[in-house]
């Protein structure tokens, strides 16, 4: 019976369309990451509880009253750009209002 982080893996590689490396880290010979895959490198990390995860619900929240789809970004000090984060399934909506402004 596999682990439930192998599961998570598999999932995330098959929503990418990769697939879960078997040996992940230096021992792999394919990526170090937890995903096969030819161009994104994939780690998944599985927590009782994210800090993250828990802003973003807050976040999901407020975004549900207003019809829309929640999306938390982070910005670091001394670090240019940003990082987004977003359930898997509303990539595709975000793609969809990213594209509507060309």
């Amino acid at each position: 019976m596999d682990k439930t982080w192998k599961k998570d893996e598999r999932k995330v590689a098959a929503f990418f369309g990769g697939q879960r490396n078997p040996l992940s880290g230096a021992s792999s010979r394919h990526t170090g990451g937890d995903v096969i895959h030819p161009t994104l490198y994939i780690e998944n990390k599985r927590r009782q509880k994210h800090s993250v995860v828990s802003l973003w619900n807050l976040t999901a929240e407020k975004a549900k009253l207003e019809g829309k789809i929640p999306i938390v970004t982070l910005t670091e000090h001394g670090k240019s750009g940003f990082w987004v984060v977003c359930k898997a399934e509303d990539l595709v909506k975000i793609k969809e209002v990213l594209n509507a402004g060309d």
